[in-house]
């Protein structure tokens, strides 16, 4: 996987090959598409289910386990025929999970389609499960078949747009040059997200690149919810917070992470002033313990309180201070959790984005860009090393970048032409 440049497509970004642990019993796929509006995922089963179950054969044939699941939301099962239980290939099923929010966090998923809860501040690993995403077992398939390192991206272009689809465009595409081949112009009062509208990220498409991560860009009006809980002044709501707060719990009650029995406790994060929080960190340590889902500001909270946006200032504090969660005591999942869980409609109108969730498609490949620009550090771990110099010409597939010390990854042209090296990236422009 080291070699071939696999990371987590849908996630943070951690590379692959240094999930493969011993002490694993079981391989779970995500393919829940935890997000609202993306659709890359599903497209993939859809389309490339063969390449799928090749990866997933690969990694049961080297690490021993003798089964895999593909996770996968109702909705999406049934759209591509798929049920419960069924077997698609050798020691490889499929388990149909509930239309909810935020089922595809890591922890939730991994309950919620096996039965296992992963203590507080642990890894998948110490209860003997790897997962992976859908798009992550597609590239191994190349990687295994073809010997194909990665050097394109599958990606959902949706939200406010008449057409929304599902597209593959090479790594370090420029968004703006994506938008002008599909022919999208974007308005006034809109804003362009890498990623879902709950836990996607702000981005300026004339500057920014697609990278092995990127799920989906998405265009949302300023004046949804997904927007505005974005722009808001962090100082400003973190102020706002440890004053307004009524301390009625329903952030808490609501939290999913909570639900399962985790030590964390969103009301009481914003009843923690900050300014003691920076002489004391250990106060908020379950502050990591938390998945950024969003439910407690926009969904649970009604005063418009973001504890959300406490509880990242305090991920910040505590990751400058080296602090994690260390579990004390017993925890288990809440009685109440299954009558509690947020169902996917509900969250997409608390999110002002109901309207927005159309039937999508595989639209193609895309393959001429004039330029492409691959970051050298958008994975976990030590940044890759480039491995040209500016004027060499490569080839589409060449190594371009060796792994850093350590953990990290290589990186290949995703087109081939002549590189310039960047501070942090390697760009490659198209010879003519």
């Amino acid at each position: 996987m080291q070699k071939f440049g696999i990371v987590g497509a849908g996630g943070a970004g951690f590379p692959s090959y240094a999930k493969l642990a011993e002490g694993a019993d079981l391989l779970l796929i995500n393919g829940s598409e935890c997000e609202p509006l993306l659709y890359t995922d599903y497209v993939i089963l859809k389309n490339e289910l063969t390449m799928v179950l090749s990866g997933i054969s690969a990694v049961l044939s080297h690490t021993g386990i003798h089964k895999a699941i593909i996770a996968i939301k109702e909705h999406n099962a049934t759209s591509l025929g798929m049920v419960n239980g069924q077997r698609l290939a050798d020691n490889i099923f499929v388990t149909v999970l509930p239309n909810v929010y935020p089922i595809g966090d890591e922890i939730g998923l991994i309950y919620e389609a096996t039965g296992r809860l992963v203590k507080p501040g642990n890894l998948p690993i110490t209860e003997g499960v790897i997962v992976y995403n859908v798009e992550t077992m597609y590239n191994l398939g190349r990687a295994v078949r073809f010997s194909e390192p990665v050097t394109k991206k599958w990606l959902t272009v949706g939200g406010a747009l008449e057409n929304p689809t599902v597209i593959k465009v090479p790594i370090g595409a420029k968004v703006a040059d994506i938008f002008k081949k599909l022919d999208i112009k974007l308005k006034e009062g809109y804003t362009v997200l890498d990623g879902g509208p709950s836990m996607g990220k702000i981005i300026n498409p004339a500057t920014y690149a697609i990278t092995k991560t990127t799920k989906g860009i998405i265009i949302l009006p300023d004046d949804t919810q997904a927007v505005i809980s974005k722009k808001m002044n962090v100082k400003m709501a973190v102020a706002r917070a440890e004053t307004a707060c009524c301390q009625c719990t329903r952030c808490t009650d609501m939290c999913p992470r909570n639900m399962l029995g985790y030590p964390l406790e969103p009301h009481k994060m914003v009843r923690t002033a900050m300014g003691v929080a920076e002489v004391i960190p250990e106060m908020v340590l379950s502050a990591t313990l938390c998945c950024g889902c969003g439910i407690c500001e926009s969904l649970a909270c009604s005063q418009g309180i973001s504890p959300r946006a406490v509880i990242e200032n305090y991920k910040g504090l505590l990751s400058k201070n080296k602090l994690r969660f260390n579990l004390r005591g017993e925890y288990s999942v809440r009685d109440e959790r299954e009558y509690r869980m947020i169902p996917y409609t509900k969250w997409m109108s608390a999110q002002g984005i109901t309207h927005f969730d159309k039937a999508t498609d595989f639209g193609g490949e895309i393959n001429d860009f004039e330029r492409v620009e691959i970051p050298l550090s958008r994975h976990i771990g030590a940044p890759s090393v480039a491995a040209v110099k500016d004027g060499d010409n490569v080839c589409k597939g060449d190594l371009i970048a060796k792994a850093g010390n350590g953990l990290s990854l290589p990186q290949h042209a995703s087109i081939a032409g002549s590189i310039t090296l960047g501070n942090d990236k390697i760009i490659i422009d198209k010879v003519r």
